[in-house]
């Protein structure tokens, strides 16, 4: 019929067209596909009060006002975990939140088994000497990060001595070992969705592995000190922080790019995507920084945020030694030496940083985590900073504390639609 045939004929100019496209134009006709479906999803969603939680947008989700569901937590609610002998450097939660691995500088590595609910320790890897490796199990340095992937199959740990160690994380059995980087392993991240693996190093290279293929991708360029911090979304790209070269570098790993921002004064020490378009981090010179990926400056800056320290008669501002977002909410948790975590609210469109409260936690905080639901905060806290022997707070204990996160209404899952 003649309108079976103009279908044929418009369907036919449509695939011409798609075929001549670029990849840019691509992704611009995929964006504007992606917005006009986000648009009809928003209009057919049920008003509040109607079964959605006031604040929660399904197709905004980064932009969830977390932080006003939220309440201070009890100090004597905090649980602490016992178990390393020396500072905890790094943990990650599993996806289902249902474990949590953590890593010291003693070289061992108490994986996947630590119990949420009954705090129980249920697995501990043994380290060796250096240069036993490949007889021993474990690691024979110190533990400076580690990265679940987001299906919880592969758990990966970076050390000192150059190693990165994939394991199989409801096994504890290690899988593979690689090796390439010519100096401490310093940052580790999977892209969410996949396995592959981004690692930093003090060696100020980023290099990519497939990790389901145990196979090395590439090696990528740029800071001029070492990288003490990397993290990564669903994008193929990841930030990092670089030390006393004072920028942060978000690395575009198809088109090997990258882009540099400025605005600490001191050596950037951690970094976390808070979303998909924002990013904290924090700095030795006190100040935490929130950045949009289309801006070279920060767009807010909060200095001396942990307060200050007098030091040897001198006021120094206490260093921020982890960050970590709640994903695609505005809540911002911050760790220093100064005897507190604080929690912040990214407001006014992440344009600011408002303090919410402090948690007291006596150590250095050398890594954070929260869980996926938000009703949990995890703190790796350690008598030294992670990175060197500065102070050492003799009062602190080596452990692992969750926190508890009361909300007053039971936040749903913080995934996007379609897991973008």
């Amino acid at each position: 019929s003649p309108s079976l045939g103009r279908r044929r004929r418009e369907a036919a100019a449509a695939e011409e067209e798609e075929i001549d496209e670029t990849p840019q134009e691509k992704k611009l006709r995929l964006a504007k596909q992606y917005l006009e479906e986000l648009r009809q999803y928003g209009e057919s969603r049920p008003a509040a009060g109607e079964g959605v939680l006031l604040g929660y947008c399904h197709a905004c989700p980064a932009h969830i006002p977390l932080s006003l569901q939220v309440q201070l937590p009890d100090p004597a609610s905090i649980r602490v975990l016992r178990g390393h002998q020396l500072p905890v450097t790094c943990l990650v939660i599993s996806p289902d939140d249902r474990f949590i691995f953590s890593a010291s500088k003693d070289g061992t590595i108490i994986k996947c088994k630590w119990e949420v609910e009954s705090g129980k320790r249920l697995c501990v890897v043994p380290g060796g000497k250096k240069g036993t490796e490949e007889q021993n199990m474990g690691h024979a340095s110190h533990i400076l990060c580690m990265a679940i992937s987001s299906d919880g199959k592969y758990l990966a740990t970076g050390d000192r001595n150059k190693l990165i160690m994939i394991w199989d994380a409801a096994t504890c059995k290690r899988l593979h070992i690689f090796t390439g980087h010519h100096d401490a392993v310093s940052g580790l991240s999977f892209r969410k969705g996949t396995h592959q693996l981004y690692s930093a190093s003090h060696d100020r290279s980023v290099k990519v592995w497939d990790v389901a293929e145990n196979a090395y991708v590439e090696t990528l360029f740029g800071h001029q000190d070492v990288i003490t911090g990397l993290d990564s979304l669903s994008r193929e790209c990841c930030v990092t922080a670089g030390g006393r070269d004072g920028t942060v570098r978000l690395w575009k790993i198809p088109e090997e790019s990258q882009l540099v921002f400025y605005g600490h004064q001191g050596s950037i020490d951690c970094i976390q995507l808070i979303n998909e378009e924002h990013m904290v981090s924090g700095a030795d010179d006190g100040s935490v920084a929130l950045w949009g990926l289309t801006k070279k400056k920060p767009l807010a800056l909060a200095r001396q945020a942990h307060g200050m320290q007098d030091s040897q008669g001198l006021q120094e501002p206490y260093w921020i030694s982890a960050v970590a977002p709640l994903r695609n909410s505005d809540l911002v948790a911050t760790g220093s030496h100064s005897a507190s975590v604080k929690l912040w609210k990214c407001s006014e469109g992440f344009r600011k940083l408002e303090p919410l409260w402090d948690i007291p936690l006596v150590g250095f905080v050398n890594s954070l985590k929260f869980s996926s639901a938000g009703d949990f905060l995890v703190a790796g806290v350690g008598q030294e900073h992670r990175l060197g022997r500065w102070w050492r707070i003799k009062k602190a204990k080596n452990s692992v504390c969750i926190i508890p996160l009361r909300q007053r209404a039971a936040a749903p899952s913080l995934e996007a639609p379609n897991g973008s």
